[in-house]
């Protein structure tokens, strides 16, 4: 479609054509390895840093820079984490296992599955937190939420006092993963069946599992990043346009720009969006 689109507006796409410069004499010049094209309007779409296996680089940010244009911290979001010592080597064992948590990174809390991988976690909520998270911060991760763990776990030992209680979590974990909590937060206790548990030490470790603490070493960077955060500041752009304030005909669109989306198709929406804007805005000044 995008295709038929393009043909039908008389749009030449070319490929292999590496673009050497760009300047701004009357009209903007692209000096490419395919000859140098001028017009008036110069549209930016060269996307972040996320995926470099399909050619992204920073050739747009170095344009914005030339242009005098502020350019905000890049960094990887929507990307796995990753971690070192025995929590890598626990992740590592249940590579594969998904569960439904609650991920916090700072004040942003995220709902939705994790997934365990060989490297550290990943899944939509750990994803979602990762937009939030600087290096050196913890994650504190909700194995049951939605779920009062401590109110659970005390009503089990007056119900079903000789379960253990790693079947009573088992009812609400995968059992793989409870296994693993087992052999990290009470090892000497497995064959315990709950009502021998004293209920302060029940409770305390309820909320251990509801509020998981850990630190991850990294993500796995803009390799796996589904989107680059930061970019051409959008103070620089005007908001209906897309077109930089300092330099008329010039324009930023796409991931290039300071916008992040959450998952869900709000970074493809931006893109489509802010692509909109400004051929629209082109398409004015054509016409003018």
């Amino acid at each position: 479609m995008l295709q038929a689109e393009c043909e039908a507006a008389n749009v030449t796409v070319m490929t292999h054509c590496n673009v050497a410069s760009v300047r701004q004499q009357q009209d903007f010049v692209v000096a490419t390895g395919s000859g140098d094209f001028t017009a008036p309007v110069l549209i930016v779409a060269t996307g972040g840093l996320s995926i470099p296996k399909m050619g992204a680089s920073d050739f747009g940010y170095r344009l914005a820079r030339q242009f005098g244009l502020r350019v905000r911290p890049t960094r990887a979001a929507l990307v796995p984490f990753t971690f070192t010592g025995s929590v890598h080597e626990m992740t590592g064992r249940l590579s594969g296992v998904s569960t439904q948590a609650s991920v916090q990174s700072g004040a942003a809390s995220f709902v939705d599955d994790i997934l365990f991988t060989h490297r550290g976690i990943s899944g939509p909520a750990a994803l979602q937190a990762s937009s939030y998270w600087d290096p050196g911060q913890d994650l504190t991760i909700d194995l049951a939420p939605g779920l009062e763990l401590p109110a659970e776990l005390l009503h089990a030992k007056q119900t079903r006092p000789q379960a253990l209680l790693r079947t009573l979590l088992a009812e609400q974990l995968p059992k793989s993963l409870v296994i693993e909590l087992q052999r990290l937060f009470w090892p000497a206790r497995n064959e315990q069946s709950i009502v021998e548990w004293p209920a302060a030490e029940l409770h305390a470790l309820a909320n251990t599992i509801s509020s998981w603490t850990v630190r991850p070493a990294a993500t796995e960077g803009y390799r796996t990043a589904e989107v680059t955060l930061g970019g051409v500041d959008t103070d620089q752009l005007s908001s209906r346009t897309m077109e930089c304030r300092q330099h008329p005909g010039l324009f930023f669109i796409g991931e290039v720009v300071d916008v992040t989306g959450h998952l869900g198709g709000f970074n493809f929406q931006w893109a489509w969006a802010s692509g909109y804007a400004a051929g629209v805005a082109v398409g004015d000044k054509n016409e003018a």
